[in-house]
């Protein structure tokens, strides 16, 4: 399956940081620029369009240069491996479903100056990225316990921003919480336009012809999936939640290509231990 029959193509720098996850995170290697570039290739991103955003990249601290002779190789950082890690877990462990929550909810509250445009961007891109909802203007709401302290380090707002932790009391329906902060109708749309790029037999045979593509089509398809998913608790959802199918697609089909696309890398790739020098 092409980009373009996967639906809105990927950005080169999503694709590039689950190239950086699948194949560098954990393993203490740097990868030529070369091996990246070909990889790429393979899902229709050009040679200038890599080199320009593997460039933005390390000006972002995601990406740090090493250069051996006349060969330029990149390799993570702490910042871009504290990013993938998070990633992989999401993946890995955290899933589409809160089968386990205890009622608790976790409610942020700031106020920020009318001209802090970019600081408010910036706070509201991590209360996504934790699973928050906006209840109204200002006060935001994710189920569970949420370090909001860990989640917004970085940012200087500690000052402006308020967290709370409790359970919702009469005549507040947790339910109706779930309703108001969250848009249900298009989180099922996500996951059955990724059930419908996915799940068909012409996706099995991408993965057949180059399972290297395919796996980084994949990954990155399904990562923007459950960056943008909130982890909301099961019983406040339809019993036939698709993000339950599409989660059981991916792992199904990551399955599938990963072994035959680590083979494929292996020949693909230079790469240049980073501990010895």
């Amino acid at each position: 399956m092409s980009e373009s029959e996967a639906g809105t193509a990927p950005r080169p720098q999503s694709l590039l940081l689950s190239f950086f996850g699948i194949h560098v995170l954990g393993r203490g290697i740097a990868v030529s620029s070369a091996g990246v570039i070909d990889v790429l290739g393979r899902v229709g991103v050009g040679e200038e369009a890599v080199r320009s955003t593997l460039t933005r990249m390390v000006r972002r601290g995601l990406l740090e240069r090493h250069r051996r002779g006349r060969r330029t190789y990149f390799g993570l950082t702490d910042r871009s491996t504290e990013v993938l890690r998070d990633g992989r877990q999401r993946i890995r462990e955290t899933g589409v479903l809160n089968r386990d929550w205890d009622g608790t909810w976790t409610v942020v509250g700031y106020s920020l100056p009318d001209a802090w445009r970019s600081e408010r961007h910036d706070l509201r891109s991590r209360l996504l990225w934790g699973g928050f909802g906006l209840l109204q203007s200002g006060m935001w709401a994710a189920p569970g316990r949420v370090d909001v302290a860990a989640l917004i380090e970085g940012l200087g707002l500690d000052a402006h921003v308020k967290a709370f932790q409790g359970c919702a009391v009469a005549p507040t329906d947790a339910g109706r919480l779930v309703e108001a902060a969250y848009d249900i109708p298009a989180l099922v749309r996500r996951h059955e336009a990724f059930l419908a790029r996915w799940g068909g037999q012409e996706a099995a045979d991408g993965i057949d012809e180059d399972p290297l593509a395919q796996e980084l089509l994949l990954h990155t398809d399904w990562l923007d999936v459950v960056r943008r998913d909130p982890h909301l608790p099961a019983e406040h959802l339809p019993a036939d939640w698709p993000g339950v199918r599409a989660e059981r697609l991916f792992h199904r089909l990551a399955l599938r290509c990963g072994e035959p696309a680590r083979a494929l890398a292996a020949g693909t790739l230079d790469c240049i231990d980073l501990a010895s020098g």
